[in-house]
């Protein structure tokens, strides 16, 4: 099973181009900043990895519109390898993550000392009643409506 799940803060704004051939798509490119859970060798300062994502269609055009550097954001994906000839003559090959699902990991009030990030849903949901936003990002649920939720 080829399964990624990554946190992480974008290292620069997302790269988007458009895909050439019979069906063009939005293809986004960006590096994810993942800290690591533990320090080496007892070192008290955090390290981390800087992994290379690409995401494709609706995934790359949410990411264009919604995310910035700095954004904190919850990655689904896979790993993909490949390779090809560089201009150069020489093999060349790649690792990367192909990012499917995105989500914000943290709210705009939360974020604003990381370049003022965000606080939509990559997948937004309609609502169960008619809230409206508040300041922290969530949605207010009118009383007495819990017969229409699914848990309570």
């Amino acid at each position: 099973m080829n399964v990624v799940a990554l946190v992480g803060r974008l290292t620069r704004d997302p790269d988007i181009r458009q895909s050439q051939g019979e069906n063009p798509t939005v293809v986004a490119r960006y590096t994810l900043a993942v800290d690591r859970r533990f320090s080496r060798n007892g070192n008290a300062e955090q390290t981390a990895d800087f992994i290379s994502m690409v995401s494709f269609g609706k995934t790359a055009e949410f990411l264009e519109k919604y995310v910035h550097k700095g954004t904190k954001i919850c990655v689904r994906g896979r790993i993909q390898t490949g390779s090809y000839t560089n201009k150069d003559g020489q093999k060349v090959y790649t690792t990367d993550v192909v990012g499917e699902d995105v989500e914000f990991a943290e709210s705009k009030k939360a974020s604003e000392g990381y370049d003022g990030g965000s606080s939509y849903n990559s997948a937004p949901q309609e609502s169960a009643g008619s809230g409206s936003a508040v300041d922290d990002g969530f949605i207010n649920v009118p009383d007495g409506i819990n017969e229409e939720l699914p848990f309570v």
